[in-house]
């Protein structure tokens, strides 16, 4: 009722050092981005790397080799989509979010709030933890395409040249 055989329990654990070391080489291959903020795409391909892992550690109908060539197969898929959406707009609005205007001189925006499910306490909350503790001192708050929120008071406002990605009609200033 715990294992079957002893030789499964080493055949697992063999496995899970090997695939282990392999799948570090991997993501150390794969660059940075492997590891960085996840937006939607990225949180894919790590879903798919661990359970490819899971199914090279616990089936015993997947070879090592198998497993190897499906998370070579996994992050040269993640290489091509990222280097494609670098140079491809189209791509890049395929698997990447845009930046969301939630907050524009010290008002929120309740459209933009509905559409993304964000209330206006997790707004707050976003210019609280900047240490912030005035709404009307904001120019600016932002849904990034990772999920965090980008607080940006009056005081360090500028030009606004950091919000050229995010929709223009939506700026403040602008």
């Amino acid at each position: 009722m715990l294992f079957n055989s002893a030789g499964d329990l080493v055949r697992v654990l063999a496995m899970a050092a090997l695939a282990y070391l392999i799948l570090i080489a991997v993501v150390r291959v794969s660059g940075k981005r492997t590891l960085a903020k996840m937006n939607a795409f990225d949180m894919v391909v790590t879903v798919a790397l661990g359970s490819t892992l899971a199914t090279i550690l616990l089936n015993r109908q997947v070879a090592l080799l198998e497993g190897v060539l499906a998370l070579g197969a996994l992050v040269a898929l993640q290489f091509v989509t990222a280097t494609a959406s670098v140079r491809l707009r189209s791509v890049r609005r395929l698997v990447k979010a845009e930046p969301t205007l939630l907050l524009s001189d010290g008002r929120m925006l309740d459209e933009a709030l509905r559409s993304q499910r964000v209330t206006p306490d997790e707004v707050r909350q976003a210019i609280r933890a900047q240490g912030t503790g005035a709404v009307e001192d904001v120019r600016a708050v932002v849904l990034e395409t990772d999920g965090s929120f980008s607080v940006v008071p009056r005081s360090q406002y500028g030009s606004g040249s950091a919000l050229d990605n995010v929709a223009k009609e939506q700026s403040p200033g602008r």
